[in-house]
């Protein structure tokens, strides 16, 4: 996998290092078009808060963005999000609704839409998937924007970039290493939020603590029906995970006293029949993962959910950051 030689400078790295160069130039110049005007940002009727990163693959993304719209809500804001919807079968706009799958609208949407409770949209224009979902829902009164650190059509009022215990890896761009961005970037952020073991900083930058709590197990086929993990311990457990860093949910179980066969894939795997012919007593995985899981399988599935814990007070910062921010 491309991930592991970002995980050193060997020889594949090194290969790919003069296609990276360019890309970085690539990026350069279309930060600089966008600062000098000569691309034009949007700017919606209602605050926009863009969570992204800085390298390739996940490192917390959606949890963050699952719990920034919750916590917005109970603070009495109306929250609505917008995503790319990436391995989806087309890329226009589309609303998220309980009878989409994740091929149609992506597994993470699909999970934002069914543990943030406000309006999800998606598209690879965020721009037209944040109106239409602002024409549909006018009582949304500020947008998230789930991957969106890019995406600079899009005008945002608070920026926040997180970054997981993987840091920038090798240092290097796309494709030779992970980086989207150089690590300078960080520095323009308005908040950093550090995932687990996490030490990335920037200077001047706040920096916010986050941690994934999850211990309770729910059957895939039966949600009411949980499972503590001394409830499954002594199984014959395969774990699937096809997230942005598996180790980490690997890692997660073995904390939990849980001992399983991994099974890593990549990020937004498309599972298919071949993936489940397992030997054994269950199946464990994350909610991601899980919404694009078969109805019908072999082994019983049991599914991770994980709660963000944020500290101090992300949303207070955010909603700090709103009231008092100019216009861009």
């Amino acid at each position: 996998m491309l991930t592991e030689a970002w995980r050193g400078r060997g020889l594949l790295a090194w290969l790919l290092l003069p296609v990276g160069l360019l890309f970085f130039l690539a990026v350069a110049a279309r930060r600089w078009l966008y600062r000098a005007g000569i691309l034009q940002s949007e700017r919606l009727p209602v605050p926009v808060v863009v969570i992204g990163n800085i390298v390739a693959g996940g490192a917390g993304k959606t949890p963050l963005t699952i719990f920034l719209a919750c916590a917005l809500r109970n603070a009495g804001w109306h929250p609505g999000v917008v995503s790319r919807g990436y391995g989806r079968g087309d890329e226009g706009v589309k609303k998220v609704g309980a009878g989409e799958t994740a091929l149609t609208v992506g597994d993470e949407p699909l999970l934002m839409f069914r543990r943030a409770a406000c309006p999800v949209f998606v598209g690879r224009d965020r721009v037209a998937a944040a109106r239409a979902l602002l024409a549909a829902h006018p009582e949304c009164d500020v947008i998230l924007a789930d991957d969106g650190l890019q995406h600079y059509r899009l005008a945002r009022d608070v920026e926040i970039i997180v970054c997981d215990e993987r840091g920038v890896m090798n240092g290097w761009p796309l494709p030779a290493g992970p980086l989207r961005e150089p690590v300078s970037r960080l520095r323009e952020a308005d908040a950093l939020v550090q995932n687990g073991r996490c030490t990335a900083a920037a200077p001047g930058v706040p920096v916010f603590r986050m941690d994934l709590e999850g211990v309770l197990f729910h059957r895939l086929d039966d949600p009411a029906q949980t499972a503590t993990a001394a409830e499954l311990a002594g199984k014959r457990l395969h774990a699937l995970a096809g997230i942005g860093d598996p180790r980490r949910f690997f890692d997660h179980l073995a904390a939990l006293g849980l001992t399983c066969e991994t099974h890593a894939f990549p990020d937004h795997h498309r599972y298919a029949s071949a993936d489940f012919l397992l030997d054994g007593d269950a199946i464990v995985t994350t909610e991601k993962d899980a919404v694009k899981f078969p109805a019908e399988l072999p082994l019983p599935v049991w599914v991770l959910p994980v709660e963000a814990r944020i500290a101090p007070d992300l949303a207070q910062f955010v909603v700090e950051r709103i009231d008092g921010r100019p216009p861009a």
